[in-house]
Protein backbone atom coordinates (compact mmCIF):
# COMPACT_ATOMS: atom_id res chain seq x y z
CA UNK A 1 0.00 0.00 0.00
CA UNK A 2 1.35 3.24 -1.41
CA UNK A 3 1.56 6.11 1.64
CA UNK A 4 1.17 9.54 1.12
CA UNK A 5 1.13 11.98 3.68
CA UNK A 6 0.05 16.00 3.12
CA UNK A 7 1.03 18.89 5.87
CA UNK A 8 -1.56 21.73 6.41
CA UNK A 9 -5.00 22.02 6.92
CA UNK A 10 -5.80 25.25 5.30
CA UNK A 11 -8.27 25.19 2.39
CA UNK A 12 -5.26 24.03 0.22
CA UNK A 13 -4.26 20.91 2.18
CA UNK A 14 -8.10 19.93 2.72
CA UNK A 15 -8.59 20.53 -0.65
CA UNK A 16 -5.77 18.55 -2.07
CA UNK A 17 -6.52 15.95 0.37
CA UNK A 18 -10.28 15.47 -0.87
CA UNK A 19 -9.63 15.66 -4.59
CA UNK A 20 -6.39 13.33 -4.16
CA UNK A 21 -9.19 10.77 -2.04
CA UNK A 22 -11.79 11.09 -4.95
CA UNK A 23 -9.20 10.66 -7.39
CA UNK A 24 -7.75 7.17 -5.45
CA UNK A 25 -10.84 5.71 -4.95
CA UNK A 26 -12.21 5.95 -8.70
CA UNK A 27 -8.59 4.67 -10.03
CA UNK A 28 -9.37 1.66 -7.90
CA UNK A 29 -6.15 2.56 -5.84
CA UNK A 30 -4.80 0.70 -2.46
CA UNK A 31 -3.27 4.29 -1.24
CA UNK A 32 -3.07 5.28 2.20
CA UNK A 33 -3.76 9.16 3.00
CA UNK A 34 -3.17 11.29 6.06
CA UNK A 35 -3.13 14.96 6.67
CA UNK A 36 -1.22 16.61 9.52
CA UNK A 37 -2.16 19.77 10.73
CA UNK A 38 -0.63 21.54 13.30
CA UNK A 39 -2.93 23.41 15.14
CA UNK A 40 -6.22 21.81 16.37
CA UNK A 41 -8.69 23.91 14.62
CA UNK A 42 -8.70 23.28 10.71
CA UNK A 43 -8.96 25.49 7.89
CA UNK A 44 -6.00 27.80 8.22
CA UNK A 45 -7.00 31.45 7.64
CA UNK A 46 -10.71 30.77 6.78
CA UNK A 47 -12.38 31.39 9.97
CA UNK A 48 -15.60 32.83 10.70
CA UNK A 49 -15.43 34.04 13.99
CA UNK A 50 -19.04 34.31 15.82
CA UNK A 51 -19.57 36.44 18.68
CA UNK A 52 -22.83 38.63 20.12
CA UNK A 53 -25.06 38.27 16.75
CA UNK A 54 -22.07 39.51 14.49
CA UNK A 55 -19.86 36.96 12.08
CA UNK A 56 -16.49 38.64 12.05
CA UNK A 57 -14.42 36.76 9.23
CA UNK A 58 -10.55 36.18 10.54
CA UNK A 59 -9.33 36.35 6.93
CA UNK A 60 -10.40 35.91 3.38
CA UNK A 61 -14.87 36.74 3.04
CA UNK A 62 -15.39 34.84 -0.16
CA UNK A 63 -14.61 33.91 -3.51
CA UNK A 64 -15.66 34.85 -6.80
CA UNK A 65 -18.28 32.82 -8.57
CA UNK A 66 -17.00 33.22 -12.65
CA UNK A 67 -14.04 30.85 -12.10
CA UNK A 68 -14.82 26.90 -11.40
CA UNK A 69 -12.68 25.67 -8.85
CA UNK A 70 -14.48 25.80 -5.91
CA UNK A 71 -17.74 25.96 -6.97
CA UNK A 72 -17.01 22.34 -8.22
CA UNK A 73 -15.59 21.51 -5.25
CA UNK A 74 -18.48 22.82 -3.36
CA UNK A 75 -20.74 20.78 -5.93
CA UNK A 76 -18.84 17.48 -5.24
CA UNK A 77 -18.79 17.68 -1.37
CA UNK A 78 -22.47 18.90 -1.50
CA UNK A 79 -22.67 21.90 0.06
CA UNK A 80 -24.03 24.51 -3.02
CA UNK A 81 -27.85 24.75 -1.05
CA UNK A 82 -25.15 26.31 2.20
CA UNK A 83 -23.95 28.94 -0.52
CA UNK A 84 -24.42 32.74 0.05
CA UNK A 85 -23.77 35.44 -3.03
CA UNK A 86 -23.51 38.85 -1.95
CA UNK A 87 -26.28 41.18 -3.22
CA UNK A 88 -26.55 43.98 -5.22
CA UNK A 89 -24.18 45.95 -2.96
CA UNK A 90 -21.26 44.82 -3.62
CA UNK A 91 -20.78 45.76 -7.42
CA UNK A 92 -20.09 49.24 -5.56
CA UNK A 93 -16.83 49.94 -4.84
CA UNK A 94 -15.40 53.31 -3.97
CA UNK A 95 -11.45 55.10 -3.17
CA UNK A 96 -11.08 57.52 -1.17
CA UNK A 97 -9.53 60.90 -2.44
CA UNK A 98 -9.52 64.32 -1.56
CA UNK A 99 -11.76 64.06 1.10
CA UNK A 100 -14.86 62.29 -0.44
CA UNK A 101 -15.93 58.93 -1.22
CA UNK A 102 -15.74 58.35 -5.06
CA UNK A 103 -17.57 55.56 -6.55
CA UNK A 104 -15.17 53.84 -9.31
CA UNK A 105 -16.90 54.14 -12.64
CA UNK A 106 -18.27 51.12 -14.56
CA UNK A 107 -17.88 52.51 -17.68
CA UNK A 108 -16.45 55.20 -19.84
CA UNK A 109 -19.51 58.03 -19.13
CA UNK A 110 -19.55 57.24 -15.58
CA UNK A 111 -15.52 57.57 -15.86
CA UNK A 112 -15.64 60.74 -17.24
CA UNK A 113 -18.34 62.01 -14.82
CA UNK A 114 -16.33 61.08 -12.33
CA UNK A 115 -14.37 63.16 -9.74
CA UNK A 116 -11.73 60.60 -8.52
CA UNK A 117 -9.35 61.52 -11.73
CA UNK A 118 -8.48 65.09 -12.36
CA UNK A 119 -8.92 65.93 -16.13
CA UNK A 120 -5.26 65.72 -16.74
CA UNK A 121 -5.18 62.04 -14.80
CA UNK A 122 -8.22 61.54 -17.50
CA UNK A 123 -5.85 63.07 -20.91
CA UNK A 124 -3.35 60.81 -19.54
CA UNK A 125 -5.50 57.83 -19.17
CA UNK A 126 -6.58 58.92 -23.24
CA UNK A 127 -3.67 58.32 -24.39
CA UNK A 128 -2.98 54.82 -23.51
CA UNK A 129 -3.69 53.16 -26.52
CA UNK A 130 -1.69 55.54 -28.42
CA UNK A 131 1.87 54.68 -30.36
CA UNK A 132 3.03 57.67 -27.53
CA UNK A 133 2.85 55.14 -24.89
CA UNK A 134 6.09 52.68 -24.49
CA UNK A 135 5.25 49.29 -24.98
CA UNK A 136 6.41 46.07 -22.39
CA UNK A 137 10.02 46.51 -21.93
CA UNK A 138 11.16 42.60 -23.17
CA UNK A 139 12.34 40.03 -21.09
CA UNK A 140 12.15 42.28 -17.77
CA UNK A 141 10.34 41.30 -15.01
CA UNK A 142 8.21 44.70 -14.65
CA UNK A 143 6.38 46.09 -11.47
CA UNK A 144 3.25 46.95 -10.98
CA UNK A 145 4.35 50.74 -10.14
CA UNK A 146 6.39 50.85 -13.38
CA UNK A 147 3.33 49.63 -15.58
CA UNK A 148 1.29 51.94 -13.97
CA UNK A 149 3.34 54.90 -14.76
CA UNK A 150 4.44 53.51 -18.15
CA UNK A 151 0.53 52.27 -19.33
CA UNK A 152 -1.72 54.80 -17.72
CA UNK A 153 -0.02 57.58 -15.96
CA UNK A 154 1.24 58.48 -12.26
CA UNK A 155 -2.26 59.63 -10.82
CA UNK A 156 -4.01 56.60 -12.15
CA UNK A 157 -1.68 54.32 -10.14
CA UNK A 158 -1.80 56.25 -6.59
CA UNK A 159 -5.33 56.04 -7.34
CA UNK A 160 -6.76 52.79 -8.99
CA UNK A 161 -3.47 50.62 -8.93
CA UNK A 162 -1.85 51.19 -5.81
CA UNK A 163 -5.54 50.78 -3.90
CA UNK A 164 -6.34 47.80 -5.86
CA UNK A 165 -2.72 46.18 -5.22
CA UNK A 166 -3.12 46.96 -1.47
CA UNK A 167 -7.07 45.86 -1.82
CA UNK A 168 -5.95 42.46 -2.86
CA UNK A 169 -2.34 41.33 -2.03
CA UNK A 170 -1.62 44.07 1.24
CA UNK A 171 1.28 44.74 -1.25
CA UNK A 172 3.24 47.37 -2.52
CA UNK A 173 3.35 48.59 -6.08
CA UNK A 174 6.45 49.38 -6.34
CA UNK A 175 7.95 45.96 -5.20
CA UNK A 176 5.05 43.87 -6.96
CA UNK A 177 5.05 42.03 -10.18
CA UNK A 178 2.97 42.48 -12.75
CA UNK A 179 3.66 38.99 -14.61
CA UNK A 180 2.87 37.28 -11.37
CA UNK A 181 0.22 39.47 -9.91
CA UNK A 182 -1.90 39.77 -12.78
CA UNK A 183 -0.62 37.34 -15.29
CA UNK A 184 -4.05 38.37 -17.55
CA UNK A 185 -3.42 41.92 -17.65
CA UNK A 186 0.64 41.41 -19.09
CA UNK A 187 -0.95 38.45 -21.45
CA UNK A 188 -3.51 41.75 -23.03
CA UNK A 189 -0.83 44.07 -23.32
CA UNK A 190 1.56 41.59 -25.41
CA UNK A 191 -1.51 40.41 -27.40
CA UNK A 192 -3.66 43.54 -28.70
CA UNK A 193 -0.76 46.36 -27.37
CA UNK A 194 -2.97 48.08 -24.76
CA UNK A 195 -5.59 47.89 -21.82
CA UNK A 196 -8.39 50.10 -23.79
CA UNK A 197 -7.46 48.15 -26.84
CA UNK A 198 -8.12 45.24 -25.18
CA UNK A 199 -11.04 45.91 -23.60
CA UNK A 200 -13.03 47.50 -27.01
CA UNK A 201 -11.79 43.88 -28.88
CA UNK A 202 -12.62 41.70 -26.09
CA UNK A 203 -16.27 43.58 -25.79
CA UNK A 204 -16.89 42.65 -29.04
CA UNK A 205 -16.13 39.21 -28.76
CA UNK A 206 -18.45 39.48 -25.80
CA UNK A 207 -21.04 39.99 -27.64
CA UNK A 208 -20.68 37.51 -30.23
CA UNK A 209 -19.84 34.84 -28.00
CA UNK A 210 -22.77 35.99 -26.16
CA UNK A 211 -25.01 35.70 -28.70
CA UNK A 212 -23.30 32.10 -29.45
CA UNK A 213 -24.42 31.02 -25.72
CA UNK A 214 -20.63 31.39 -24.33
CA UNK A 215 -19.28 33.32 -21.91
CA UNK A 216 -15.65 35.71 -21.68
CA UNK A 217 -14.14 37.46 -19.21
CA UNK A 218 -13.37 41.46 -19.13
CA UNK A 219 -10.34 42.70 -19.82
CA UNK A 220 -8.89 42.64 -16.76
CA UNK A 221 -10.00 39.33 -16.09
CA UNK A 222 -12.81 37.55 -14.32
CA UNK A 223 -15.58 38.99 -12.54
CA UNK A 224 -18.55 37.22 -10.88
CA UNK A 225 -20.34 37.31 -7.65
CA UNK A 226 -18.70 37.11 -4.49
CA UNK A 227 -19.88 34.36 -2.41
CA UNK A 228 -19.80 32.53 0.53
CA UNK A 229 -22.17 30.86 2.93
CA UNK A 230 -24.53 31.44 5.27
CA UNK A 231 -22.41 30.14 8.40
CA UNK A 232 -19.27 32.03 6.40
CA UNK A 233 -16.69 31.01 4.65
CA UNK A 234 -15.19 28.31 7.73
CA UNK A 235 -18.15 26.64 6.17
CA UNK A 236 -16.16 25.11 3.17
CA UNK A 237 -13.21 23.61 5.28
CA UNK A 238 -15.54 22.63 8.22
CA UNK A 239 -17.21 20.46 5.37
CA UNK A 240 -14.28 19.26 3.96
CA UNK A 241 -12.74 17.88 7.18
CA UNK A 242 -16.09 16.25 8.10
CA UNK A 243 -16.17 14.28 4.77
CA UNK A 244 -12.26 13.87 5.21
CA UNK A 245 -12.57 12.34 9.01
CA UNK A 246 -9.68 9.83 10.36
CA UNK A 247 -7.76 10.88 7.71
CA UNK A 248 -6.84 13.78 9.53
CA UNK A 249 -4.41 14.23 12.50
CA UNK A 250 -4.70 17.95 14.04
CA UNK A 251 -2.49 18.76 16.33
CA UNK A 252 0.40 17.48 14.88
CA UNK A 253 3.59 19.36 13.78
CA UNK A 254 5.81 18.72 10.94
CA UNK A 255 9.54 19.28 12.52
CA UNK A 256 11.45 17.77 8.69
CA UNK A 257 10.57 16.15 5.99
CA UNK A 258 13.59 13.90 4.77
CA UNK A 259 14.77 10.89 3.16
CA UNK A 260 13.72 7.76 4.22
CA UNK A 261 15.46 4.55 4.00
CA UNK A 262 12.89 1.86 2.78
CA UNK A 263 10.65 4.67 1.23
CA UNK A 264 11.26 7.82 -0.13
CA UNK A 265 10.21 10.32 2.87
CA UNK A 266 10.32 10.30 6.58
CA UNK A 267 8.56 13.03 8.34
CA UNK A 268 9.50 13.74 11.94
CA UNK A 269 6.97 15.75 14.19
CA UNK A 270 7.64 17.73 17.15
CA UNK A 271 5.34 15.50 19.69
CA UNK A 272 7.78 11.95 18.37
CA UNK A 273 5.73 10.94 15.77
CA UNK A 274 7.70 9.42 12.89
CA UNK A 275 5.83 8.68 9.81
CA UNK A 276 7.50 7.01 6.21
CA UNK A 277 5.45 7.72 3.31
CA UNK A 278 6.02 7.22 -0.67
CA UNK A 279 4.72 10.88 -1.93
CA UNK A 280 4.80 13.84 0.47
CA UNK A 281 2.99 16.91 -0.49
CA UNK A 282 3.36 20.51 1.70
CA UNK A 283 0.36 22.65 1.55
CA UNK A 284 2.05 24.88 4.35
CA UNK A 285 2.96 29.07 3.48
CA UNK A 286 6.48 29.11 2.27
CA UNK A 287 8.29 29.88 5.29
CA UNK A 288 6.88 27.07 7.21
CA UNK A 289 7.88 24.50 4.34
CA UNK A 290 11.18 26.28 3.78
CA UNK A 291 11.52 24.99 7.90
CA UNK A 292 10.42 21.34 7.04
CA UNK A 293 12.69 20.72 4.26
CA UNK A 294 15.88 22.76 5.05
CA UNK A 295 17.35 19.16 6.07
CA UNK A 296 16.38 17.71 3.11
CA UNK A 297 17.37 20.02 0.62
CA UNK A 298 19.27 23.60 1.42
CA UNK A 299 18.17 25.15 -1.70
CA UNK A 300 15.07 24.71 -1.85
CA UNK A 301 14.74 26.35 1.55
CA UNK A 302 16.39 29.30 0.39
CA UNK A 303 14.41 29.98 -2.59
CA UNK A 304 11.08 29.77 -0.30
CA UNK A 305 12.53 32.04 1.81
CA UNK A 306 12.78 34.65 -0.34
CA UNK A 307 9.24 35.11 -0.54
CA UNK A 308 8.29 37.48 1.57
CA UNK A 309 4.97 37.72 3.62
CA UNK A 310 2.66 40.93 4.31
CA UNK A 311 1.60 41.61 8.00
CA UNK A 312 -2.36 42.51 8.09
CA UNK A 313 -4.81 43.50 10.90
CA UNK A 314 -8.42 42.77 10.38
CA UNK A 315 -10.55 45.47 12.77
CA UNK A 316 -14.46 44.53 12.58
CA UNK A 317 -16.46 47.09 14.32
CA UNK A 318 -19.93 46.71 15.61
CA UNK A 319 -22.90 49.87 15.47
CA UNK A 320 -26.27 50.61 15.54
CA UNK A 321 -27.23 51.05 12.33
CA UNK A 322 -29.14 54.42 13.23
CA UNK A 323 -25.94 55.95 14.32
CA UNK A 324 -24.26 55.69 11.25
CA UNK A 325 -25.71 57.99 8.38
CA UNK A 326 -23.94 56.78 5.35
CA UNK A 327 -26.20 54.54 3.20
CA UNK A 328 -23.64 51.99 3.42
CA UNK A 329 -24.89 50.58 -0.12
CA UNK A 330 -21.68 49.12 -1.67
CA UNK A 331 -18.98 46.83 -1.33
CA UNK A 332 -16.60 49.37 0.86
CA UNK A 333 -13.87 51.56 0.31
CA UNK A 334 -9.78 51.64 -0.56
CA UNK A 335 -7.54 55.00 0.30
CA UNK A 336 -4.55 55.65 -1.45
CA UNK A 337 -1.21 55.82 0.79
CA UNK A 338 -1.05 59.40 -0.13
CA UNK A 339 -4.43 60.16 1.92
CA UNK A 340 -2.13 59.58 4.96
CA UNK A 341 -4.85 57.24 6.60
CA UNK A 342 -4.04 54.41 8.86
CA UNK A 343 -6.21 52.26 7.78
CA UNK A 344 -6.04 50.22 3.62
CA UNK A 345 -9.56 50.75 3.62
CA UNK A 346 -12.98 49.33 4.98
CA UNK A 347 -15.66 46.79 4.09
CA UNK A 348 -19.20 46.84 5.07
CA UNK A 349 -19.49 43.15 5.84
CA UNK A 350 -23.21 43.15 6.44
CA UNK A 351 -24.01 45.50 3.62
CA UNK A 352 -22.82 42.69 0.98
CA UNK A 353 -24.09 40.21 3.27
CA UNK A 354 -27.11 40.58 5.41
CA UNK A 355 -26.57 38.17 8.02
CA UNK A 356 -23.65 39.37 9.62
CA UNK A 357 -25.05 41.39 11.91
CA UNK A 358 -27.90 41.23 14.18
CA UNK A 359 -30.93 42.88 13.39
CA UNK A 360 -30.78 47.00 13.45
CA UNK A 361 -26.68 46.40 13.35
CA UNK A 362 -24.04 46.67 11.17
CA UNK A 363 -20.66 45.51 10.39
CA UNK A 364 -17.59 47.22 9.75
CA UNK A 365 -14.32 45.72 8.56
CA UNK A 366 -11.22 47.36 8.13
CA UNK A 367 -7.65 46.00 7.12
CA UNK A 368 -4.78 48.07 8.35
CA UNK A 369 -0.27 47.23 7.67
CA UNK A 370 0.39 45.82 5.01
CA UNK A 371 3.71 45.58 3.00
CA UNK A 372 3.83 49.45 3.32
CA UNK A 373 3.20 49.85 6.54
CA UNK A 374 4.77 46.33 8.36
CA UNK A 375 4.56 47.91 11.80
CA UNK A 376 1.50 48.44 12.57
CA UNK A 377 0.89 44.65 13.47
CA UNK A 378 2.18 45.74 16.52
CA UNK A 379 0.27 48.51 17.96
CA UNK A 380 -1.84 47.73 20.82
CA UNK A 381 -5.60 46.90 20.72
CA UNK A 382 -6.33 51.09 22.21
CA UNK A 383 -4.10 52.36 19.30
CA UNK A 384 -5.85 50.42 16.50
CA UNK A 385 -8.88 50.94 17.77
CA UNK A 386 -8.10 54.88 17.87
CA UNK A 387 -6.70 54.61 14.62
CA UNK A 388 -9.37 52.85 13.29
CA UNK A 389 -11.93 55.19 14.64
CA UNK A 390 -10.20 58.21 13.19
CA UNK A 391 -10.20 57.05 9.99
CA UNK A 392 -14.24 56.02 9.73
CA UNK A 393 -14.87 59.87 11.11
CA UNK A 394 -12.63 60.94 8.21
CA UNK A 395 -14.12 59.12 5.60
CA UNK A 396 -17.83 58.35 6.23
CA UNK A 397 -18.25 61.07 9.48
CA UNK A 398 -18.76 58.26 12.07
CA UNK A 399 -18.81 59.89 15.26
CA UNK A 400 -20.52 57.23 17.36
CA UNK A 401 -18.06 54.50 19.56
CA UNK A 402 -18.18 51.24 18.34
CA UNK A 403 -20.59 48.69 20.14
CA UNK A 404 -18.50 45.59 19.10
CA UNK A 405 -15.03 45.46 18.67
CA UNK A 406 -12.92 42.39 17.63
CA UNK A 407 -8.88 43.00 16.40
CA UNK A 408 -7.51 40.33 14.56
CA UNK A 409 -3.26 40.09 13.93
CA UNK A 410 -1.71 38.29 11.10
CA UNK A 411 2.12 38.91 11.14
CA UNK A 412 2.27 36.78 8.52
CA UNK A 413 -0.91 37.44 6.32
CA UNK A 414 -0.48 37.01 2.67
CA UNK A 415 2.37 36.08 0.27
CA UNK A 416 4.09 38.79 -1.12
CA UNK A 417 4.57 37.85 -5.47
CA UNK A 418 7.44 40.59 -5.88
CA UNK A 419 9.92 41.06 -8.99
CA UNK A 420 11.76 37.80 -9.53
CA UNK A 421 8.67 35.88 -8.32
CA UNK A 422 8.31 33.61 -11.94
CA UNK A 423 12.36 32.94 -11.78
CA UNK A 424 11.88 31.45 -8.04
CA UNK A 425 8.90 29.14 -9.27
CA UNK A 426 11.17 28.54 -11.92
CA UNK A 427 14.31 27.33 -9.48
CA UNK A 428 11.61 25.07 -7.54
CA UNK A 429 10.35 23.29 -10.40
CA UNK A 430 13.99 22.37 -11.19
CA UNK A 431 14.93 21.48 -7.82
CA UNK A 432 12.13 19.57 -6.92
CA UNK A 433 13.07 17.26 -10.23
CA UNK A 434 15.41 15.68 -7.52
CA UNK A 435 12.59 14.83 -5.38
CA UNK A 436 10.34 12.85 -6.68
CA UNK A 437 7.32 12.57 -4.57
CA UNK A 438 7.53 15.98 -3.02
CA UNK A 439 4.84 18.27 -3.90
CA UNK A 440 4.12 21.70 -3.12
CA UNK A 441 1.07 23.62 -3.25
CA UNK A 442 -0.74 26.65 -1.72
CA UNK A 443 -1.33 30.50 -1.81
CA UNK A 444 2.38 30.84 -1.90
CA UNK A 445 3.00 30.16 -5.66
CA UNK A 446 0.34 30.87 -8.25
CA UNK A 447 -2.20 32.94 -6.42
CA UNK A 448 -3.75 34.05 -3.09
CA UNK A 449 -7.49 33.92 -3.42
CA UNK A 450 -9.69 30.74 -2.64
CA UNK A 451 -10.01 29.99 -6.68
CA UNK A 452 -6.74 29.94 -7.33
CA UNK A 453 -5.77 27.36 -3.84
CA UNK A 454 -8.91 25.28 -5.01
CA UNK A 455 -7.15 25.20 -8.59
CA UNK A 456 -3.32 24.34 -7.09
CA UNK A 457 -4.82 21.50 -5.01
CA UNK A 458 -6.47 19.80 -8.53
CA UNK A 459 -2.83 20.09 -9.62
CA UNK A 460 -1.30 18.85 -6.71
CA UNK A 461 -3.67 15.34 -6.68
CA UNK A 462 -3.07 14.96 -10.21
CA UNK A 463 0.97 15.54 -10.18
CA UNK A 464 0.11 12.99 -7.26
CA UNK A 465 -1.88 10.33 -9.25
CA UNK A 466 0.80 10.52 -11.83
CA UNK A 467 3.78 9.33 -9.55
CA UNK A 468 1.04 6.72 -8.23
CA UNK A 469 0.88 5.12 -11.52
Amino acid sequence: MKKIIIIGGGVSGLSAAWLLRSKVAAAGKNVEITLLEKEQRLGGKMWSIKADGYTCEWGPNGFLDSKPQTLDLCRAIGVTDNLHRSNDNARKRFIFSEGQLHQLPDGGPAFLKSGLISWPGKLRLALEPTPFIASAPTGVDETLADFGRRRLGGEALDKLIAPMVSGIFAGDPETMSLESCFPRIAELEREYGGLIRAMIMLAKKKKRDQAAGKVVSSAAGPGGILTSFREGIQYLPDALSSSLGGIIKPGVSVTSVARGGSVPYHVTCSDGVELDADLVMVAAPAFATADMLSGLDGKIAAVLRQIPYSSMTVVCFGYDRERIKHPLDGFGYLIPKKEGCSTLGTLWDSSMFENRAPDGKVLLRSMMGGACFPEYVHLSDDDVVARVSADLKRVMGIDAAPQFVRVFRHPQAIPQYTVGHGKRLLALEELLTAHPGLILTGNSYRGIGLNDCVAAAERAADEAMKLLN
